[in-house]
């Protein structure tokens, strides 16, 4: 079903020209991965379609009541649509990026996010994040760890989300403005917990 699924969506997209390199192929195929379906999420659901999405790209999930982390994509439990909501996001070394980020609108119980090492991670992804209205009021923690393409214009659009209690934010060169970051979360979000180990 995943592969049909897939060469349904590659057939449907322009093809890459013969002379692309390998990394060009790799951005190419990681869109598809990431292209919405919008069908999809009206028919199962935003929570199956958002876990659909992320571990199609490598994320992992963890639901609402569980403790075990879904990691196989053949392994998404099955039943009834609303008994399984999305707590928690990992989304470690995964090709997540901003084209994908409208499978998370109709999730409403997200609590974390993990961000590290995702190569695809820019700062209109964390703009995206911070303009979800379920996103503003449910996220509690955030990790961001070496995500070169983040500069201190993504980190700020996090202020939106007001239940903030905890960021992690390490390794990120593209981070500069250190004191702004602190003094604009301090303003914005009093109660958050604020980690930093940047250079």
């Amino acid at each position: 079903m995943l592969f049909g699924k897939i060469s349904q969506q590659l057939c449907g997209l322009k093809k890459p020209p013969r002379s692309c390199d390998y990394r060009n192929f790799w951005g190419w195929l990681n869109a598809v991965f990431n292209k919405v379906d919008y069908e999809r999420i009206k028919d199962v659901g935003p929570n199956r379609a958002a876990s659909e999405w992320l571990l199609r790209c490598g994320a992992t999930v963890r639901y609402h009541g569980q403790e075990r982390w879904q990691k196989d994509y053949n392994h998404l439990p099955t039943g009834p649509l609303d008994k399984y909501k999305i707590q928690a996001i990992d989304a470690t070394e995964s090709c997540i990026m901003r084209i994908g980020f409208d499978y998370l609108e109709g999730l409403q119980h997200v609590e974390k996010i993990r961000l590290c090492k995702c190569h695809y991670i820019e700062d209109d992804c964390l703009e995206r994040l911070g303009k979800l209205e379920n996103l503003q009021k449910s996220i509690l923690e955030m990790e961001i760890i070496s995500c070169g393409n983040i500069t201190d214009k993504g980190i700020i659009a996090l202020y939106h989300l007001r239940n903030l209690k905890y960021l992690l934010l390490s390794d990120l060169p593209g981070v500069r403005e250190k004191e702004n970051l602190i003094q604009t979360f301090k303003t914005a979000l009093p109660s958050l917990e604020l980690k930093l180990d940047l250079k």
